[in-house]
């Protein structure tokens, strides 16, 4: 007999995962994003028709495409009896086996910790353990994170998380292949980890929440979290909504004089290349959000929400996958979009300014004094951070513009890509500077001081 297939679905940008199972004929899918064409597609790669569509609980970092998947295939859309949605589904119990085709039976399993409506899903083959889709529940070396249903769920969800995880590591054999959504990189991960595949027999030799008591779990875990994206608040109301099948058409497009109109009006005009080619030169007051970066997370972290966004990529296809990774996290429609060179985008010259490394920077100081501004997250900061720097998180540095230190303005974040994002708000708002586009532990390299337990 052959092996059931288990496809994965990575969606980077965001730290996801999305799963199709099947044994050949039939399929299911655990977690599906929004742009369900990826999903589409790889059923008619495979050969075999999908009949049920898996949620692990309702989403806080990403807008679904189960509603719209099942829709589209005649499955069946299974998630929690206790989530409160408005759409019709096929709810599911605690202890609840699903039979899918001859040989694969999914069972709910409750763990809450994340939600506290959150379900995993036990996965056998003929009756033989195969794996766990264990969403936001037990990630590879983590948890899922418990705070983001509020302060007042915080400490009830930190405690259901331990026992969740503690159940799944009790009730499946050890070589059972671990499944999570979470964990890539998302900031529904309560801490972050390089493994790529797991068992649980491996989370129990590793993973805090299972080699940790409870109390010494709670504490370092709460005492680690840090900020998450401001969108997410509008995840979890989208869907419980029931999201549709996202539009990918490209948007009108936009001349100079529109593009200079929108950007007047208070839109954001977002510059998709990359932070080199943005600081060479660009259409004043465009947005430097590049595509090889985290691109969804950030904007929507920053950006005030059902503000019109237009995009400007060098092609079609730039434009094409900036959509795509913004209606993941419901921004449905660009305003209007321009391809070309930033010649194409500005009536006038363009603008432009400085990068360096940490080294330059240190030379610099060597002569003259400069304001130093960290956009690494509170955290980062506190762990690590050069004497004298101005700390202004970059998902708050659009409503903190006027805070920022008159002077000669030195920017610098983890790598690069904040600051760029930084400095395109700033240089916007007319200020002088220079963007660092460095990796922070080069700082270290140097004779700057730092300050913090890991400088």
């Amino acid at each position: 007999m052959t092996s059931l297939t288990i496809r994965t679905l990575e969606t980077p940008s965001l730290g996801d995962r999305s799963y199709l199972v099947h044994d050949g004929d039939v399929a299911f899918v655990i977690d599906p994003q929004r742009d369900i064409d990826r999903v589409l597609n790889l059923l008619r790669d495979e050969g075999v028709r999908l009949t049920h569509v898996f949620e692990t609980h309702i989403h806080n970092d990403y807008v679904t495409g189960g509603l719209a998947l099942a829709r589209a295939t005649a499955a069946a859309y299974l998630i929690n009896a206790d989530d409160e949605v408005s759409f019709d589904r096929t709810p599911l119990h605690d202890g609840d086996t699903v039979r899918i085709g001859e040989r694969m039976q999914v069972r709910a399993i409750r763990t809450p910790g994340h939600t506290f409506t959150h379900l995993s899903y036990a996965l056998t083959d003929s009756g033989r353990p195969i794996a766990v889709f264990t969403g936001g529940s037990l990630l590879y070396g983590a948890t899922g994170r418990p705070d983001l249903l509020g302060p007042d769920h915080t400490e009830a969800l930190v405690h259901h998380q331990h026992h969740s995880a503690r159940k799944l590591a009790r009730d499946l054999p050890d070589e059972t292949a671990v499944y999570p959504t979470h964990g890539f990189g998302s900031f529904c991960s309560a801490t972050q980890s390089d493994v790529t595949e797991s068992t649980i027999g491996a989370e129990k030799r590793h993973n805090p929440v299972l080699t940790q008591d409870e109390a010494d779990y709670v504490r370092d875990l709460l005492d680690g979290l840090g900020a998450w994206p401001a969108y997410y608040a509008h995840m979890a109301p989208a869907n419980s909504a029931g999201p549709e099948a996202p539009d990918l058409s490209l948007p009108e497009p936009a001349d100079a004089a529109e593009l200079r109109r929108r950007i007047e009006a208070g839109e954001w005009v977002v510059d998709l290349r990359t932070r080199a080619a943005f600081a060479a030169g660009h259409a004043p007051g465009t947005l430097n959000f590049g595509l090889d970066g985290s691109f969804s997370t950030y904007l929507g972290w920053l950006i005030t929400w059902g503000t019109p966004v237009t995009l400007l990529g060098e092609t079609a296809a730039d434009v094409a996958q900036a959509q795509r990774e913004l209606v993941r996290i419901g921004i449905d429609r660009p305003a209007a979009h321009a391809t070309g060179r930033p010649e194409d985008w500005s009536k006038g010259d363009l603008v432009s300014f400085p990068t360096a490394t940490f080294a330059d920077l240190a030379q610099v100081r060597h002569h003259r004094d400069v304001v130093v501004l960290d956009v690494r997250r509170t955290e980062e900061h506190r762990d690590a951070r050069i004497v004298g720097a101005v700390n202004i998180p970059v998902h708050e540095l659009p409503r903190r513009l006027g805070e920022v230190p008159p002077g000669e303005l030195w920017i610098h974040c983890a790598a690069g890509y904040r600051a760029s994002i930084a400095a395109s708000f700033l240089h916007a708002d007319g200020r002088q500077l220079v963007a660092v586009d460095d990796q922070f532990e080069n700082a270290a390299k140097t004779d700057l001081q730092l300050l913090g337990p890991k400088a």
